[in-house]
């Protein structure tokens, strides 16, 4: 039975959470907003500078050109000038040629500089546009959880009603993932690699002095190159977009490869049966159950050596995760509610939500083996209505 009062307090929290959330949005919101406003005017004085410049830049052009052909006519009579006069048209020549020189380096550094105003214009946009969508995904979140406790706790006594919730639940996490991913793509990576254009620029720039700023510039660059690689691995770490692209197995490949990389850890995959498509819930379910194993792994288990293998049945999908570590006992360590207990109880609450069964099979000094199996079926998994590769976002389906 649901108790009515503890269903009260989880609600009324949820709600503190998701109003508290809902204000922190409206405030990035409006910083966004702020910014937004402030590199619009830069914009725009830089805009009405470049036009001040390039009149100067003509004006130039003209003292030059008229202090060029002053100097030529003084050589050609050389014998009618003295030779002050001709090292002053001299000099008003090699100055005029300076000056525009100058000016023009001017120009191009103002053209550069709006350039990535109007870049960060944009980005600014659609960061104000990706707030406003969440401010009301979150307000409808909000009313939802302002309806009559009771027409809730009356609709959720049954455990279908609470498993398609609890599902409902872990699909909006991956969606609340995937649009981080994006938001991570979209703002940080190219501003990073805006960072490094600029770095390049500066770097054929400062040529008074290479000998000082060549090794530091290089050495930025480095630094932000790195920082890229490390938001595209969080961005990958969020939700992998191979994921919905190419399926369970590449996805799981590829995060494998990293895995390697990174730890040192080997790794061997083996797939028995054929990958067939399944829904996006399934997909993301299983791979989590994995990518949470193999945190742990890394995490506690001082192994070496992982083997995960996925068995494609015509109604089920079995999984193995074992790896060669230190093992641990599974009752005690359960029973201490520690980080990795939590772990294991998400990852079983995942594959329990979708009907599936869960185990985990560890003790001191044998390894540790975690093995699941969840039905493909529909009717079997509580999927009926969402397709093979479809997707489930706030209730609707999408393919």
């Amino acid at each position: 039975m649901v108790n009515v009062e503890n269903l009260e307090r989880v609600i009324q929290k949820t709600r503190r959470v998701v109003e508290k959330s809902k204000e922190q949005l409206y405030q990035l919101g409006e910083s966004a907003r702020t910014e937004y406003e402030r590199t619009k005017h830069e914009l725009e004085a830089v805009k009405k500078e470049i036009a001040g410049i390039i009149k100067e830049v003509d004006d130039l052009e003209k003292a030059y050109a008229q202090a060029r052909r002053h100097l030529m006519e003084v050589s050609r009579d050389f014998k009618r000038h003295s030779e002050e006069q001709i090292k002053r048209a001299y000099e008003e020549a090699n100055k005029k040629q300076i000056e525009l020189l100058s000016k023009r380096e001017q120009e191009k550094l103002l053209r550069l500089h709006r350039d990535h105003l109007e870049r960060n214009l944009k980005n600014l946009e659609a960061t104000i546009k990706r707030s406003e969508e969440l401010i009301a995904n979150v307000g409808m979140v909000l009313k939802i959880l302002s309806n009559d406790l009771d027409a809730i706790s009356s609709q959720i006594g049954e455990m279908q009603q609470m498993q398609a919730l609890g599902l409902s639940v872990i699909m909006a996490q991956e969606e609340e993932r995937k649009r981080v991913a994006r938001e991570i793509h979209d703002g940080p990576a190219q501003s990073l690699a805006n960072i490094v254009m600029r770095a390049e620029f500066c770097l054929k720039l400062m040529e008074v002095n290479p000998a000082m700023l060549r090794e530091e510039l290089y050495s930025l660059m480095d630094l932000v190159r790195r920082s890229l690689q490390d938001v595209r691995k969080i961005i990958f770490d969020l939700r992998p977009m191979s994921l919905d692209d190419l399926g369970l197995v590449p996805a799981l490949k590829r995060y494998v490869e990293q895995y390697i990389n990174d730890h040192g850890i080997y790794v061997e995959i083996i797939v028995v049966g054929k990958e067939y498509e399944l829904p996006s819930p399934l997909v993301v379910a299983i791979f989590r159950v994995i990518q949470e194993s193999m945190t742990n792994i890394r995490k506690y288990a001082r192994a070496t050596e992982v083997l995960i293998k996925i068995e494609f049945l015509k109604n089920r999908i079995n999984v193995v995760v074992r790896d060669n570590g230190c093992g641990f006992d599974v009752e005690k360590v359960m029973a201490e509610k520690s980080g990795s207990a939590f772990g294991l109880i998400g990852m079983r609450e995942r594959i329990q939500l979708l009907k599936g069964k869960f185990e985990v099979k560890s003790s001191p000094g044998q390894g540790t083996e975690v093995i699941l199996s969840v039905p493909t079926a529909p009717e079997e998994n509580g999927l009926v209505g969402v397709r093979r590769g479809e997707h489930v976002t706030g209730g609707q389906k999408t393919n």
